[in-house]
């Protein structure tokens, strides 16, 4: 167990401070946040789509979609919307955080190649900290480290990522600190955008686009799959990140964090998912985690296929662990109740289902309107939000079809032609909806070799997590009202706040 462990060990990590947002705070709305009512009305947000309508004063500080603080009624509206995730800060316009001295954590084992060309993406002068888990040659390293004028910290044994990453926690004398692995490059402006993002007093972490690192390796077209759907690649758009919500999760390859939201840091115990259990516990504290695209490290993904299989099969084998820390946030998905009935109605196959689907979804659509209240045309909004609602419900049971449950799909496929036909709508739905997202440099046919070979390694983990740990957990659906996840509108005289009930788990 690493110093900073033992040193912290019972400890209450401090909550984010009441400070707010400084003056030139720049944010504009999510794409999905729709205005209504002449400006009056703001309708999105995450993980639950909320109603917020705004008052005279509120509605004379937003400028078209964006916001820019300028005075405590701004700074009110503005930590609003960023709470309710209905708008993200533009990073680049944002100022600096009075105390914006950072310190970089690297883990290590072996590798001195890699780490020789991340410590090169580093600033010149920056302090960094190189953390040695327990190489097998660990001269290498420390040649390397001396080189870059880098700190090494030796571990006697191997600690695996959450233990080295603790271990230079402990030396950090710094505000803010980066963690980021050896097998990343920095692009020149990712940390210091992201540092700006800190301005915001209760932001605890901050997350780049990991995107893929262009090398003769990845030229391969399992090399080019992860260029463009890799596991950490959560896209291009910003997001507040919150279990349930768009981005539910970021990677710890590479991200900023401030030293005193992260508590006792890393969960050792842990050699995969530590990263999302880090992540979850700061903002379950009510820190905030961005995710901000716009900057970007680049990862060497694997493009060898028995290692790319076995790391997708690790990735898996996280569900369990997290399921005991967060039973709350594994679900590998979430519907309310009207949508699982939708979507079993569907299932089901029946010369019924589309006309019993249809009913369900008309119903749920009267029903949003009606809480809705006096907007302008409310059935219409209502039925947008259910069909939204209906696409991403089934979205999810392709999902769970092809990846989380493909043990029981294939069984059942073996003796149903419901579940084939099922499995197989799921499976080209799915590749369908993946190119739309954007251009993927692969062919059709290996494309989807690689992706049902994706699905098919990460499910067996999270199958293997569940039978070891003799829990169903990580793979059993939550049924959910959007009701159980609302939170108390806020009391400021600038904005009054209404919840519709469609959530974006649905």
């Amino acid at each position: 167990m690493s110093s900073y462990t033992q040193a912290r060990r019972g400890t209450v990590p401090p909550r984010p401070s009441d400070a707010p947002l400084p003056t030139g705070f720049s944010l504009v709305l999510d794409r999905h946040t729709v205005v209504m009512d002449g400006g009056r009305v703001l309708l999105g947000g995450a993980p639950v789509t909320r109603l917020l309508r705004l008052t005279p004063r509120a509605r004379t500080l937003l400028s078209g979609r964006t916001l820019q603080v300028h005075d405590a009624a701004g700074a009110v509206l503005a930590d609003r919307l960023l709470e309710l995730g209905l708008a993200h800060p533009v990073a680049r316009e944002l100022p600096l955080p009075a105390e914006h001295e950072v310190t970089y954590v690297i883990p290590v084992r072996d590798r001195p190649r890699q780490l020789d060309r991340l410590l090169g993406s580093i600033a010149p002068g920056s302090d960094v900290i190189v953390v040695d888990d327990a190489s097998v040659e660990p001269e290498a390293v420390a040649e390397v480290a001396a080189r870059h004028g880098a700190r090494l910290v030796l571990l006697p044994g191997n600690l695996g990522p959450a233990g080295a990453r603790n271990a230079g926690l402990a030396k950090v004398r710094t505000p803010l600190v980066v963690f980021v692995d050896s097998d990343i490059v920095l692009d020149e402006d990712t940390v210091p955008t992201l540092l700006r993002h800190f301005a915001d007093p209760r932001v605890g972490l901050a997350a780049p686009r990991i995107t893929g690192l262009h090398s003769r390796e990845s030229a391969g077209w399992l090399g080019r799959y992860e260029q463009t759907r890799s596991s950490l690649d959560l896209g291009a758009h910003p997001a507040l990140v919150r279990p349930g919500s768009f981005v539910s999760w970021a990677s710890t390859a590479c991200v900023v964090g401030r030293v005193e939201a992260l508590g006792d840091g890393f969960d050792e115990r842990m050699r995969v998912g530590e990263d999302v259990d880090l992540g979850w516990r700061t903002i379950a504290r009510g820190w905030r985690m961005r995710y901000e695209p716009s900057v970007a490290a680049a990862h060497e993904h694997r493009t060898e296929f028995v290692d790319w299989f076995r790391r997708k099969a690790e990735y898996g084998t996280g569900a369990q662990p997290l399921s005991e820390r967060h039973p709350q946030s594994v679900a590998p998905a979430v519907f309310a109740p009207w949508s699982a009935a939708t979507v079993l109605a569907l299932l089901a196959q029946r010369r019924w289902s589309v006309p019993v689907a249809a009913t369900i979804s008309g119903v749920t659509a009267v029903r949003i309107a009606r809480k809705l209240g006096e907007i302008e045309q409310p059935l219409r909004t209502g039925a947008r939000l259910t069909a939204h609602g209906a696409v991403g419900s089934l979205a999810q049971t392709g999902a769970l079809l092809t990846r989380h449950w493909w043990p029981v799909t294939a069984a059942a496929c073996l003796v149903s032609r419901r579940a084939r036909r099922a499995a197989a709508v799921a499976a080209v739905a799915d590749v369908v909806l993946e190119h739309r997202r954007g251009p993927v440099d692969l062919d059709p046919i290996r494309y989807t070799a690689a992706r049902r070979l994706d699905d098919l390694a990460y499910g067996a983990g999270v199958w293997w997590s569940a039978l070891r740990g003799r829990s169903l957990a990580p793979l059993l659906p939550r049924i959910q009202s959007p009701s159980a996840t609302r939170r108390k509108p806020s009391s400021s005289s600038s904005v009054r706040s209404a919840e519709s009930s469609c959530s974006h788990s649905s």
